[in-house]
């Protein structure tokens, strides 16, 4: 008769006690777990270890076109908006601009991706020093000395982070590079700002 069970029916498993469980149990568990990370890792490929900082697949992370998103930018900005000459195979993922400093002055950001996966990213604003170093900075950003790149100068903040501030006055606008970028990828990027188009 359907819906009735006999007496010879297993019926479901039942959960083993706890005190059943072995050694070789868990780690069998850890193991399948281990293998899930590795499947759903390799197939995102979004991440990586990295001892020296933290690093970004650039194929992805999102992309956006800088030039033509700083252009749209210039004309409501009221400081001379550069365009970062940066090398081909680094990528922008993010322009934004944001209101610095108790007068509500402009900032303009871009991130860019470098092809090591590193992060920078420069903020160009006609704020003062220490409203941006406020916005940017994520402890207390002590000056460490002056570095000169493509004929200027810019000054370096340590904070409680353990990515570094750089900032340059060009006089009509402030500039600020931070990121995990190697040092050698700030220049990079520094050279690029300055020597970059200038946008009305």
């Amino acid at each position: 008769m359907d819906g009735v069970s006999s007496a010879s029916d297993p019926g479901p498993p039942a959960k083993p006690p706890r005190s059943a469980l072995r050694v070789r149990d868990l780690l069998g568990a850890v193991g399948l777990l281990l293998v899930i990370v590795f499947v759903v890792g390799g197939l995102t490929r979004g991440c990586s270890f990295a001892p020296t900082g933290p690093t970004v697949d650039p194929d992805a992370a999102p992309q956006v076109d800088a030039p033509v998103q700083l252009r749209a930018l210039a004309g409501s900005t009221p400081f001379p908006v550069r365009v970062p000459a940066v090398p081909a195979d680094w990528r922008a993922n993010s322009v934004d601009a944001v209101r610095v400093g108790s007068t509500g002055d402009r900032a303009v950001r871009t991130g860019y991706l470098t092809p090591d996966g590193r992060y920078l990213r420069v903020v160009q604003s006609d704020t003062d020093e220490a409203s941006l170093l406020a916005v940017e900075a994520e402890g207390r950003p002590v000056a460490e000395g002056v570095v000169e790149v493509a004929g200027t100068r810019w000054v370096t903040y340590a904070d409680d982070a353990t990515e570094l501030i750089r900032i340059a006055d060009l006089g009509d606008v402030r500039l600020l590079i931070t990121g995990s970028g190697s040092d050698a990828e700030f220049g990079t990027l520094a050279a690029a700002v300055v020597r970059g188009e200038v946008l009305p």
